[in-house]
């Protein structure tokens, strides 16, 4: 899905465009506002698709022709605004503006605004509109919606810009055949797959477990019931009542909720499973097999050399030639049958295209060589189900320089302390095995250093890989925690299990600069206070602990103790542009859409419902 998305409002002289601009930024009308209102960015962190937003004026004048004819060339989405007072800019519409976007050959999704919906008086609302844009909508498929608004009340003003993202972010034509009214062959396929993956029992209906695992709205199934009595079976959904529900998400004006789920199972935006989906995000690790394989050739060696164990092999020992780990590049190549099992655990874990190929140096027996691998479910799967029973965890070690996460890593790698402070200037990796009740796990710990952290956290794939993610401050030292505190409010990884821990607790305890303690801070987002440990003096065990029983159960410590990483059909409840969205909708948002089932429909008590729940 694109990471931006370019908002162009069109119309002629007079109609509120820029008013429109200028009442969306200041929440406020403003009565003198400038010809053309210079382009606004919306930052990610405002919108729930974490998207960057451009919001672009335009003017529609002689002089202004070369520079609308560029801004229309670069939009995502056009709106074309007109006002409810000035007949002609509402007729100018299909004779004019649709038209000429057709003879410049743009093909990008167009809202239709009607502005100063205030002129009419205490009704706001026009219950005629959808007749009125029919004809539209039939003759122009790129328009895709009419919001009403007004500028100066203002009113509805924020719905106009979120349709206009979501026609882009989620667009209509790519699902549904609006002339046959039935969703495209492409998408019935893909959704099918979909039921058939949900349908665990493979009873041919999703029912009440399985439905609560796909988290659908209460009164989901009444809806398709009423539609067609053939979509419930033994109140469970069939797979022609989930292909008919989404027909319903669609034409009531809700794509962006089919998308989510498309898109989590794997789907582009031409239908199709991506490169990625094949191998997801989910971690790779070795399977029985593999284990027992690497097991056999470490048991024919003298287990104190590794040369003429990796002679067979061009590329020689993979964690010396890959960096794997980086603090042990001392090693004089004897390990123990721990350490060297731990190490292809890691090197699976970071990259198991090597592991692959040293199966192939090395003489793995059997084909094809992937049975040695075992792909495990996508990390977001365990965090919604509140448990992982992978062997092997991933866990990023951020925090200030000098916090102690080199140590910290050292420690558990085995290594001696030492007081000799260097800064961190490549990405370091060390695994070792931890005993969790009899069962033993393996944990890689990875630290970016001040050069790389930045990168690897506004990384959303990179961030995404993480089983753990450990803030490191130094308890003696009163700067060190505003540093992870302002390190989660730069990077938004609130989904992933969060562990703090408070180094060098030998040392006298420093008062944070901070707004407040970092006890109280943890608490505030319902997470355990800070580990402390001291490596200087061995107090280092239990945090290894800790992190694998995050890992394990990694509801237990995410951010604020909600679990963001909510199925798909859960987000369609929670999907909302800007936060007047909701009260705006539910309150009774006029909105004419081309595909709903009936005319009439009043689409605002629609959303309203679909996003808060309600049964009309």
């Amino acid at each position: 899905m694109r990471r931006d998305v370019r908002i162009l409002l069109v119309g002629d002289e007079g109609v509120g465009k820029s008013t429109i601009i200028t009442s969306l930024i200041k929440e406020s009308f403003v009565p003198h506002v400038q010809h053309i209102v210079p382009e606004v960015t919306i930052s990610p962190e405002v919108t729930s698709e974490n998207v960057t937003t451009y919001i672009v004026d335009s003017g529609a004048g002689s002089s202004d022709k070369d520079h609308l004819e560029l801004e229309i060339r670069k939009a995502h989405v056009i709106c074309v605004v007109y006002a409810i007072d000035n007949s002609n800019s509402f007729n100018r519409i299909p004779v004019y503006w649709l038209p000429y976007f057709r003879q410049l050959g743009i093909n990008v999704p167009v809202i239709l605004v009607g502005n100063k919906i205030d002129l009419r008086g205490g009704e706001v609302t026009n219950k005629a509109l959808e007749d009125e844009i029919g004809p539209i909508m039939g003759d122009f498929k790129e328009v895709e919606t009419c919001v009403e608004c007004s500028a100066k009340i203002p009113l509805n003003v924020s719905e106009v810009f979120y349709f206009a993202q979501k026609a882009v972010l989620h667009p209509t034509a790519p699902l549904y055949d609006s002339k046959k009214k039935a969703l495209k062959s492409a998408c019935t396929d893909a959704l099918s797959r979909i039921f058939k993956l949900c349908d665990i029992n493979k009873d041919g209906v999703l029912d009440n477990g399985e439905l609560n695992e796909f988290q659908e709205l209460e009164g989901i199934k009444d809806i398709v019931r009423g539609c067609d009595p053939n979509g419930v079976r033994e109140d469970g959904l069939t797979e022609a009542g989930f292909l008919l529900l989404h027909t319903i998400f669609i034409r009531r004006g809700r794509p962006e909720t089919t998308w989510t789920v498309l898109r989590e199972y794997g789907y582009a935006e031409d239908l199709r499973l991506t490169e990625t989906f094949f191998i997801p995000n989910c971690s790779v690790e070795l399977s029985p097999l593999g284990y027992q394989f690497f097991t056999d050739v470490f048991e024919v060696f003298d287990k104190d050399e590794l040369q003429d164990l990796f002679s067979t092999a061009p590329s020689g020992i993979p964690w010396r030639t890959h960096k794997f780990p980086g603090l042990d590049d001392d090693d004089d190549g004897a390990v123990t049958l721990q350490v060297w099992v731990a190490r292809w655990s890691m090197i699976t874990l970071l990259e198991h295209k090597t592991t692959l190929a040293y199966l192939a140096y090395l003489g793995y027996p059997e084909e094809p060589r992937t049975g040695a691998l075992l792909i495990t479910r996508p990390r977001k799967h365990d965090r919604r189900r509140g448990k992982s029973t992978r062997n092997v965890f991933l866990c990023y070690v951020c925090g200030a320089a000098g916090s102690g996460k080199t140590s910290l890593l050292r420690s558990f790698a085995g290594k001696q302390f030492d007081d000799t402070y260097e800064p961190t200037e490549k990405v370091l990796s060390v695994v070792n095995s931890v005993d969790i009740h009899g069962s033993e796990k393996y944990l890689v710990l990875q630290e970016f250093g001040s050069k790389y952290e930045p990168e690897a956290l506004r990384n959303s794939k990179k961030a995404d890989l993480a089983d753990v993610i450990v803030y490191v401050h130094d308890s003696s030292d009163t700067n060190s925690f505003s540093y992870i505190s302002n390190l989660r409010q730069q990077y938004s990884l609130d989904h992933v299990p969060t562990l703090f821990v408070a180094t060098k607790s030998d040392l006298d305890l420093a008062q944070q600069r901070h707004e407040v303690q970092p006890d109280v801070y943890c608490r505030r987002l319902s997470l355990q206070v800070p580990v402390a440990v001291s490596v200087k003096t061995g107090q280092t065990a239990d945090v290894f602990h800790a992190i694998c029983s995050v890992a394990m159960h990694p509801n237990s410590s995410i951010p604020g103790g909600v679990d963001r990483s909510l199925s798909p059909a859960a987000r369609l409840r929670t999907y909302i542009f800007f936060s007047a969205l909701v009260g705006g909708l539910s309150a009774g948002v006029l909105v004419a859409y081309r595909t709903f089932l009936r005319p009439g429909t009043f689409a605002g008590q629609w959303v309203g419902w679909f996003l808060g729940g309600r049964s009309q």
